[in-house]
């Protein structure tokens, strides 16, 4: 595969919550990394944390089944939001885990039988 220099990125975000983004300029960058040794060191030590997230996340989609996957992904978004529900639906965690609706909907049940969690009108709890 080859690298394309100053063409849009191919990948996308989404975010959890409002944020506010700041968009460098390729070029300044660039010239950044080349004259600030903290920011070419900041740029590589970002670079270095995504590096291990995928590694990390590669590991989780190879060697743990998807239950466990699914429970520590409901885990870390009650993390994240700070909640003890979940309100969230089984497409967007689909979505989320390049999986299918009735795949969650059914590992889901199969939590709630071990009585791992618990699905409410209101959403979803961790027990």
């Amino acid at each position: 595969m080859s690298v394309k220099k100053n063409e849009p990125s191919t990948f996308f975000a989404k975010t959890e919550e409002d944020s506010e983004i700041l968009l460098l300029p390729a070029v300044k960058v660039q010239q950044w990394i080349k004259k600030y040794p903290q920011f070419n060191a900041m740029f590589f030590n970002l670079f270095n944390e995504r590096y291990f997230d995928l590694i990390d996340t590669l590991n989780h989609v190879l060697f743990d089944r998807l239950d466990t996957r699914l429970y520590l992904y409901l885990k870390e978004k009650m993390d994240l939001h700070q909640t003890t529900i979940l309100t969230i639906s089984h497409k967007e965690i689909a979505n989320d885990m390049g999986t299918s609706r009735e795949v969650i909907t059914r590992i889901l049940k199969k939590l709630e039988a071990e009585a791992k969690v618990m699905q409410t009108p209101n959403g979803i709890q961790l027990l």
